[in-house]
């Protein structure tokens, strides 16, 4: 577990499969996520699930976003590890909309990025985020990442943003 000040970072477990099927079958968290809205059946989905879990990715660690009180909200992970690189695309979702402009994505991000560099050998975080999407790019920011550039893929436009480990390091050192 990786405490933050608002939320508890945890490995996922068979338990949290309902609420990621909610909010990934949530019109709006997809377009929020530009992901496809998920259309396959709740008993298929747990089938899958349960798989990743027993079997779990070498470039890719998730973890649950809980309150302090044990309540989950979200996900976030880093993923398309690239050893060589020293490099790794984080992604967050808080699903649970009660949370929302509350800071607990500010302190997930942060929480998640401090563990990244702090436990592996990566340099640089990346993501892409959407033009569109203000919220996330403020959160963004405001944990250190900075925008490099765009990209237009299947129909989205997206900002690309980046936090170095020698930048979050200077601003670790200067909190």
């Amino acid at each position: 577990m990786i405490l933050g000040s608002k939320i508890k970072l945890r490995e996922k477990k068979l338990a949290d499969a309902l609420n990621d099927y909610t909010w990934q079958t949530d019109p709006e968290l997809a377009q929020l996520d530009a992901a496809p809205l998920l259309t396959t059946s709740l008993s298929e989905y747990l089938s899958a699930y349960a798989g990743e879990l027993r079997y779990p990715s070498s470039t890719r660690h998730r973890f649950a976003i809980e309150t302090l009180k044990g309540r989950h909200i979200g996900n976030c992970g880093f993923y398309n590890i690239d050893d060589t690189k020293g490099e790794a695309e984080l992604g967050i979702m808080i699903g649970n909309r009660d949370y929302w402009n509350k800071g607990y994505g500010t302190d997930a991000v942060t929480t998640l990025v401090s563990y990244i560099y702090r436990q592996t050998n990566l340099k640089q975080i990346y993501l892409k985020t959407l033009d569109s999407n203000s919220r996330a790019q403020k959160c963004f920011k405001k944990c250190g990442f900075t925008p490099y550039g765009r990209l237009v893929k299947d129909g989205y436009s997206f900002v690309l943003m980046e936090l170095h480990y020698k930048r979050w390091e200077e601003r670790r050192q200067n909190v």
